[in-house]
């Protein structure tokens, strides 16, 4: 199945979080935080205005995208989670390379 939001919504995948402290502590998945980056999976065609112009996403696909921590609708597509919000939920973009994830010390 395919899904598309509509005007200014965009669908994000959350990026995983890390399991363990840097002291080695392991976090059960109850006591973990959800994690406020994700990546971009489909964007709408943009806000319409009151002239019925569109005003064009300021994101795309593929983009990694930092978000409050309580932003978007959480729903399940295809047996996999994601996350529906406007596009003025997201609070910026991270440019350059790829967000690598933080290796343990």
């Amino acid at each position: 199945m395919s899904f598309r939001p509509l005007h200014d919504r965009v669908v994000v995948r959350r990026v995983g979080s890390d399991e363990k402290t840097a002291g080695g502590i392991i976090i059960p998945d109850t006591a973990q935080e959800k994690p406020s980056e994700g990546e971009v999976v489909s964007v709408g065609s943009g806000a319409r205005a009151e002239d019925g112009s569109i005003t064009p996403m300021d994101v795309k696909a593929g983009d990694r995208v930092l978000f409050g921590k309580w932003s978007g609708t959480e729903v399940t597509i295809d047996g996999e989670e994601l996350l529906i919000m406007k596009e003025s939920d997201i609070m910026g973009v991270i440019e350059g390379k790829k967000a690598a994830k933080k290796k343990a010390a």
